[in-house]
């Protein structure tokens, strides 16, 4: 797992994608998760999420009802992202963790945006690392940018030096997602969030759905 973490100090640039989110304090009366929410997204929850197809870390094609069988919490990034990946990756973990000792079983998911890297071998290899119920996804490049696009996420390949073609960095949102069964997407954290105040927030979700 070293090279997870060794492919150099440079930081991820992290891009959040003006005007796609409006995020406003304050609960729906008609929302039944109007008490969970910290904010609001510009036209509605349903905005965001859909279908994807994807490969997951044995090698297995998987639909979102595959992946989604119970509550999910989904993170986009890649496994030789140097420091954002493994660290909100780890709290996502961390925040699993604390919901698993109260009697709340969540799924955390990793869906790799460096399918040319990320093959389900290597995946699996991050995903153990990190908790050992993580799902990791990859896929093709169509698939990967067909579940990207209906999350609303961003990532884009950085050009690599000449001679280090195997050692770019992929510039990319950070969001994570909570996705509850027969609701679909429902909230996103940003990285700020820590992992205990996380595992709070998924917890008024999970008794509210």
């Amino acid at each position: 797992m070293t090279r997870i973490f060794a492919i150099g100090a440079t930081v991820v640039v992290v891009i959040l994608l003006g005007g796609l989110y409006v995020m406003t304090s304050g609960s729906d009366g008609d929302d039944p998760f109007g008490q969970c929410r910290t904010a609001k997204i510009a036209g509605g929850a349903d905005q965001i999420g859909g279908p994807f197809t994807l490969v997951d870390e044995d090698g297995q094609t998987v639909t979102d009802v595959q992946v989604i069988d119970q509550p999910s919490l989904i993170y986009f990034g890649y496994t030789f992202c140097p420091d954002v990946c493994p660290l909100d990756a780890g709290r996502n973990a961390e925040a699993v963790a604390l919901l698993e000792e109260r009697g709340t079983i969540v799924k955390p998911v990793f869906i790799s945006i460096d399918p040319a890297r990320d093959t389900p071998e290597v995946m699996k290899e991050f995903t153990d690392y990190l908790h050992p119920r993580m799902l990791g996804l990859t896929g093709s490049e169509e698939q990967v940018k067909a579940a990207s696009k209906a999350y609303r996420t961003f990532y884009q390949k950085q050009e690599p030096e000449e001679g280090e073609e195997d050692y770019y960095l992929v510039d990319h949102s950070t969001f994570s997602y909570l996705v509850l069964p027969g609701h679909g997407f429902v909230e996103f954290f940003r990285r700020s969030i820590e992992a205990e105040e996380m595992a709070d927030q998924i917890q008024c979700f999970v008794d509210a759905g």
